[in-house]
């Protein structure tokens, strides 16, 4: 038998996918990817024509915001890999945001080339961005930790929705916790 099936007669159930817990956190953790994204094309839009690198940092940088909005839709999938992935990358744009902030709001002098918003806007929008890469690290690590991907095996028909059930055969996987 291979992973991921049943045996006949049988359904695969996730029963800590079911609790409020794992659901509110599924649901913070999309919603902080999402909000990461937009702010992050924001800043990159608004702050495109000063890029050091050129078209091609900006090209970079809208790769980074597709692979969040994928990363959210993976979490909303229940994707346990998803959530090691997004707490690496929101470490490591974490520490960009913070060693860049810095640099937006030097930008008053003469010499400097205008963005398309104005350099404080973006600035803020990036140290924005560190808190919430804060606060989607801890998230996914609480989801990390609700183990999404316990499966357990259960009479077809058994589930009412809170795992209870009468009718388990004894040797069976059903109801085993």
């Amino acid at each position: 038998m291979t992973v991921g099936e049943a045996r006949p007669g049988y359904e695969l159930w996730r029963p800590n996918r079911e609790k409020s817990a794992s659901l509110t956190t599924r649901f913070l953790v999309v919603l902080l990817l999402v909000v990461s994204a937009v702010l992050m094309l924001i800043g990159l839009l608004g702050g495109w024509d000063v890029l050091v690198g050129g078209s091609t940092y900006g090209i970079i940088g809208l790769i980074m915001v597709a692979l969040y909005i994928l990363l959210a839709v993976m979490t909303w999938r229940w994707s346990r890999g998803a959530l090691s992935l997004t707490m690496a990358l929101s470490v490591l744009f974490g520490i960009f945001f913070a060693v860049g902030a810095g640099s937006w709001f030097a930008r008053d002098k003469p010499g400097f080339t205008e963005s398309a918003l104005p350099a404080d806007l973006v600035g803020l929008i990036v140290v924005l961005l560190i808190p919430v890469q804060i606060a989607l690290l801890i998230a996914c690590a609480i989801g990390f930790q609700q183990e999404w991907h316990v499966e357990e095996e259960r009479p077809i028909g058994s589930g009412d929705g809170n795992g209870q059930s009468g009718d388990v055969e004894s040797g069976s996987l059903a109801g085993a916790s």
